[in-house]
């Protein structure tokens, strides 16, 4: 219904913090011990997207779950722009041809009948295109086309993930209750919302603002809502989204690795494998660069109360292959204490305390106070030659772990 459990809470609480600490007013503290290892709860999405630029170049997912739809071994052929590749061990693959289905109208893609109803239910019967899905005059092909004339690759955020909102809104029958779980989300200052949506567009973010508001009215406008269409509220609602979208990633190929890892195989079937995958790495990275999954973003509520922390005792990953957030225990964390996550990939946790501390103020509009900032706030507020050179740089055993930690 649409009053759905979003989440399967196990370990924890939500509670507005004294003050805001490490980037935000509130925080997730546990309510009893948990070990390392543990799953302190299982997250679905009130909303999520997939990435515009990430589907228009063919990572197919799920239109509701972005669950990954190609088979892992049509997804390494694709990476790998080489249609003859043969992976080993197909049966470790987890893809259901047999259950997609397709809406009848608009011919999007779903993972399974589940989903094609779930969408339906919440927000597609808004969003449906119809015979208009290739038609560049629609209202939302016009919106989404102007988004991405405006954020290019590497994606964080998505209009479409705006436009849910609004559209399970005016399907909603409880619209205020809807519109009051969307009010939950960490809002910003006008000063900080201008700095969020900069960040997104761009220097020209003022006159690009504006033609996708008057772009998302002309798609969606309702009277519920028309406060998220003047110009205040809908920088307030793009701030939103871009301030608390937490990025998701799904891939095919990585599920089929960590099967193939889990397999029983004598010694040297065991090292030709690993030998084969680890090539496979290499030769993708060569090909795609860091773009492997399909990507999206989704706004979740618990997810969104765990502050940040460069030490940070528990992460998110999504190994279900679809929205589903797990997040797990780093270390052991005590009853009472905060669980806390990182902004930072791990290798921007290994840099020095002003080079976090820049990245998390540009991204994140917050510096953060953790107890390794504070230990090294005496150390000198410069970026190091070593850094800047080491920019980008990803040795093959962190490109394995993005292409399999999802």
């Amino acid at each position: 219904g649409e009053r759905q459990q979003h989440s399967c809470l196990v370990f924890c609480v939500a509670v507005e913090a004294p003050q805001p600490r490490f980037g935000g007013g509130k925080g997730l503290f546990a309510t009893k011990n948990i070990r390392k290892g543990e799953t302190v709860f299982v997250e679905r999405p009130v909303v999520s997207s997939q990435f515009l630029w990430n589907a228009l170049y063919n990572y197919r997912a799920c239109d509701h779950c972005l669950r990954a739809l190609e088979t892992a071994e049509e997804n390494a052929q694709r990476l790998l722009g080489k249609s003859s590749l043969v992976l080993p061990h197909p049966e470790q693959c987890s893809i259901r041809k047999d259950l997609h289905q397709q809406c009848p109208r608009c011919q999007v893609t779903y993972c399974s009948a589940e989903c094609r109803q779930a969408a339906l239910e919440q927000y597609h019967q808004v969003l449906c295109l119809g015979p208009s899905r290739d038609d560049p005059t629609h209202p939302l092909n016009k919106l989404q086309e102007a988004w991405r004339n405006m954020h290019y690759p590497p994606e964080t955020s998505s209009i479409m993930l705006m436009a849910r909102m609004v559209a399970t809104v005016k399907q909603a029958k409880d619209k205020e209750w809807w519109i009051k779980a969307f009010s939950q989300f960490c809002s910003k200052t006008a000063n900080e919302e201008e700095e969020v949506v900069h960040k997104l567009l761009g220097d020209k973010f003022k006159g690009q603002l504006e033609l996708l508001r008057l772009l998302f009215t002309e798609a969606l406008y309702d009277e519920h809502l028309s406060r998220w269409f003047t110009p205040e509220g809908f920088r307030s609602l793009f701030a939103l989204v871009g301030t608390n979208g937490q990025g998701i990633g799904t891939s095919s190929l990585s599920q089929w690795v960590h099967a193939c890892d889990a397999l029983d195989l004598p010694m040297l079937q065991r090292e030709e494998l690993d030998a084969f995958i680890d090539q496979l790495y290499k030769d993708i990275e060569k090909e795609s660069g860091e773009f492997l999954n399909c990507e999206g973003s989704g706004l979740y509520v618990l997810q969104s109360c765990c502050n940040h922390s460069c030490i940070p005792n528990a992460e998110t990953s999504f190994p279900e292959n679809n929205f589903l957030l797990h997040l797990t225990a780093l270390e052991d964390i005590e009853a009472g204490e905060e669980i806390c996550i990182s902004y930072l990939d791990c290798c921007q946790r290994e840099r020095s305390r002003h080079s976090r501390n820049k990245i998390l103020r540009e991204n994140y509009l917050f510096t953060c106070s953790c107890p390794k900032c504070l230990a090294q706030a005496d150390d000198a507020d410069v970026t190091s030659d070593e850094e800047e050179e080491g920019e980008g740089e990803t040795d093959d055993a962190e490109l394995e772990d993005e292409m399999t930690d999802v």
